[in-house]
């Protein structure tokens, strides 16, 4: 991999205050051995760990393999990769970093899956990557053609008729393109229709194409339903004029979290001759508005004459704010000069965009294949944290209150758990100007709502996921010179979500096993501790352990760096106890080796199961994996741990186990699939 193509703007290391040097949170648990690299013969070693790294680039296939390396990144892309099983990502259209994203929606949970067996839409909101259920597709609008009247193809007496799960068509991958702002599918029913997507940061655009011999085509805009598991609340719709429909959706998001509501506004490119909305009661022609609850139908049609002109493009934008953030965005985004821009005008945008983002990494030496890999790869760690203040700098905060962002702009979809290992450093290499927006948003959602969160979607804490990832997330980020001018106000935030808890009323959970964290060093294991979410920190007292023990030893740096001297003495100890969830007894009888962390509960002793037999390959006390992943959690102090593992030599033949090296050198694809994906959390 060469440089970046232009100089990346990276800030000279922090100077620690002139009391001592940066924290080093090994030396808080033992002398570290001298030398460049702790592990003697670790150039040999390299070449194992080179050897992984080419084993999983080369069973990481793409979809659809390219045939020839494109001159441009974002045609590289292909955004078909994790749309198989449960990677969840989506394969349509978006902006770096876009508020808005048009995709196409099926059966699977996360919104589409690549072997789906139909669309029943096309939606405009949607998160890349997450493990969650209610991930978007919110207003979900599909191309049909038939008889939209009493007793037609879709039967205004009869509001099932209107229910996408139905109506929804059957389409074919052999036309289908996905590269970075560009989707494109041939529907196959309704004789042929091909439905294209592009999006700009604020608004997006849909084409859709009517087959020849049809004479009408009828757009249809559902608000009652959104992605699979994703619940509409309530849900109103506009038609206004001949051109444009608006409305509003409320839903209940992430993990079965809070409600929260997304205003819209499509406009035409040109208009409809007819018109209609149905409801609970079934379908109303030539009605202009509707209003419906919890689960109930709700949308509206509009039909084109497709004699002379088969295509309708519709441009779209969607708020978090009112509907006239909706509009604000459309304007900014999907016009020039007070007109609609075209499709292949803002599809033009879009590559710009997402050319100019990609070419801050340039690959050289690589196969058509590998470089779509590695695009890829890049193109999904800059679609989030997502644009969430409008055109006009308004935003919803975490107090419900309206805000606005002047000069900055403010960021949304927060997955901190998720990315402060990797994407949070990436994005602040390669795009300053985003992480230090990144991270004065988060500071925004601390002073809006209190504390600091942990997975933030749309304007609420969801609460997913366990331990203190905010805390290596900003530490990092003012590593990076991003926190520049705020140290003060973050290390102040950092430090009460380190050392308190928030209140039972508030909507954060905060480092809720903190209680028994301060006073013993450990996180309890306890199934039955109340949760304001669908996780709390205590039903995963293990890895939860680790995470604050990690967190703890990056504030260390900070602390001791900002002249914070008491605290950071206090951050170092605790960064250790790690030890305090490790037991050395523990014995894996698959592979003979001893020593792993394991939960303790309530009154200080080790977690037995009901058969007596503690398993470092069991589940409990760790969220999403178990001893065996967990054990590598302790980056802070790797010479620790490699003791703990009865050396070097040991701690190598327990890696090289993890890795199942042998067997991936046999046969690559065969253990990837046997010995690493197992299933979502093995």
């Amino acid at each position: 991999m060469a440089a970046a193509e232009r100089r990346i703007p990276f800030p000279p290391p922090v100077s620690a205050s002139p009391m001592a040097p940066a924290a080093d949170c090994r030396g808080a648990f033992g002398p570290v051995p001298a030398g460049p690299s702790f592990f003697p013969g670790a150039r040999a070693r390299r070449r194992t760990l080179t050897g992984i790294a080419a084993i999983v680039l080369a069973c990481t296939w793409p979809v659809a393999q390219v045939a020839a390396a494109p001159a441009l990144p974002a045609e590289a892309v292909n955004t078909f990769i994790g749309t198989k099983d449960d990677g969840n990502t989506f394969p349509g259209a978006s902006a770096p970093f876009g508020k808005i994203q048009v995709s196409p929606i099926g059966s699977h949970y996360s919104g589409w899956r690549y072997d789906d067996p139909q669309i029943r839409g096309f939606g405009h909101s949607f998160i890349s990557g997450a493990g969650c259920w209610e991930q978007g597709g919110q207003v979900s609008v599909l191309p049909v053609t038939g008889t939209i009247a009493p007793g037609g193809d879709f039967d205004t007496k009869d509001a099932k008729a209107f229910d996408q799960r139905q109506y929804g068509a059957r389409y074919t991958h052999e036309v289908e393109v996905g590269q970075a702002g560009y989707y494109r599918v041939r529907l196959t029913d309704y004789g042929g229709i091909d439905a294209e997507a592009t999006a700009r940061v604020r608004a997006a655009a849909e084409r859709y194409t009517f087959p020849a011999r049809a004479r009408e085509g009828h757009v249809l805009v559902n608000l009652g339903q959104a992605n699979e598991r994703h619940a509409v609340t309530g849900s109103a719709i506009e038609i206004i004029g001949d051109r444009v429909v608006e409305g509003r959706v409320t839903t209940r998001s992430f993990c079965g979290g809070h409600q929260y509501t997304t205003w819209f506004r499509l406009e035409f490119d040109r208009p409809f001759e007819a018109h209609g909305v149905w409801g609970e009661a079934g379908g109303l022609p030539g009605a202009r508005h509707n209003m419906e609850g919890e689960a109930k139908p709700n949308g509206a049609w509009l039909s084109f004459d497709t004699g002379e002109d088969r295509a309708v493009t519709i441009v779209s934008a969607i708020s978090h704010v009112d509907a006239e953030g909706a509009r604000t965005n459309l304007r900014a985004d999907g016009m020039d000069d007070g007109r609609l821009l075209g499709f292949d005008a803002m599809r033009a945008h879009a590559t710009q965009a997402w050319n100019r983002e990609l070419r801050s990494v340039r690959v050289e030496g690589a196969d058509a294949d590998d470089v779509a890999v590695f695009y890829t790869a890049l193109y999904h760690a800059l679609l989030q944290p997502m644009t969430g203040s409008d055109a006009d700098g308004r935003y919803r905060g975490y107090d419900n209150r309206i805000h606005r962002a002047e000069g900055w702009t403010y960021h949304e979809y927060l997955s901190l758990w998720d990315t402060y290992r990797s994407q949070n450093q990436l994005l602040a290499l390669l795009r300053p100007r985003q992480a230090r927006d990144i991270a004065r948003s988060v500071l925004a959602i601390h002073e809006q709502g209190g504390w600091l969160p942990r997975w933030g979607y749309a304007s609420f804490e969801t609460n997913i996921m366990t331990g203190d990832p905010v805390t290596p997330f900003l530490v990092d980020l003012w590593r990076l010179g991003a926190l520049e001018g705020r140290e003060a106000q973050a290390y102040a935030a950092l430090r009460q979500n380190a050392f308190g808890e928030p209140p039972q009323n508030s909507r954060h959970a905060g480092r809720s096993g903190n209680a028994r964290y301060l006073a013993d060093g450990f996180v309890q294991y306890d199934r039955t501790w109340p949760s304001k979410g669908m996780d709390v920190d205590p039903h995963h007292g293990g890895s939860a352990t680790l995470e604050y023990a990690l967190a703890d030893c990056s504030l260390a740096q900070m602390a001791q760096a900002l002249g914070k001297r008491d605290d950071a003495r206090v951050l170092l100890q605790r960064g250790g106890n790690w030890r305090k969830v490790w037991d050395p007894d523990v014995r894996d009888t698959h592979t003979g080796f001893t020593g792993f962390p394991r939960p303790r509960i309530d009154d200080g002793s080790w977690y037995q199961p009901a058969d007596d037999h503690y398993s470092p390959r069991s589940h409990h006390g760790f969220h999403e994996g178990t001893a065996w992943q967990y054990q590598w959690l302790v980056q802070q102090d790797v010479p620790g741990l490699v003791q703990a593992m009865h050396g070097r030599d040991q701690a190598l033949r327990r890696l090289d186990a993890f890795f199942a090296l042998d067997a991936l050198r046999a046969d690559p694809a065969a253990a990837a699939r046997k010995d690493w994906v197992v299933g979502p959390y093995s």
